[in-house]
């Protein structure tokens, strides 16, 4: 069943994912709906302003926030992946892209490069998947 006003797949189950975080094992979401949201951020467009990224002087990091629609019941794990990036090809092309900052409301999109590598654009694709409280969920607080 997909849940109104939240962009993505919503669960009744359990979920195991592997490789949360730096490969720090398995993540169990317990009795909770699992919910998945997903998205895609432009970074960046640094080559028709000559941006540090472009002209590879200055800052080489760019950071997005991120807000998701429905907050998770705790911070989901969260997959991060360049969906398109322009790059100069006269260069070596090095590149680190990584979700920081992570919490049951949003996170970071965090991209970075160094040395003479050039880049033009960057467009990153990201999915989460966290626990959900559901509507027959009891506040015993």
């Amino acid at each position: 069943m997909v849940s109104p006003g939240f962009p993505g797949l919503y669960l009744f189950c359990a979920i195991v994912c592997h490789g949360v975080g730096r490969g720090e094992g398995v993540r169990r979401f317990g009795y909770f709906a699992v919910g998945v949201a997903n998205g895609s951020t432009e970074m960046f467009s640094a080559f028709e302003s000559g941006g540090p990224m472009w002209t590879g002087h200055g800052p080489r990091v760019e950071v997005r926030s991120v807000r998701f629609d429905e907050h998770f019941v705790e911070p989901p794990v969260v997959h991060v992946s360049l969906s398109m990036w322009d790059v100069d090809s006269t260069a070596n092309q090095r590149a680190d892209i990584q979700a920081v900052n992570i919490t049951a409301e949003g996170f970071e999109l965090q991209f970075s490069t160094w040395g003479d590598t050039r880049v033009a654009r960057v467009r990153a694709s990201w999915m989460a998947i966290g626990p959900l409280r559901h509507a027959d969920d009891w506040d015993l607080d």
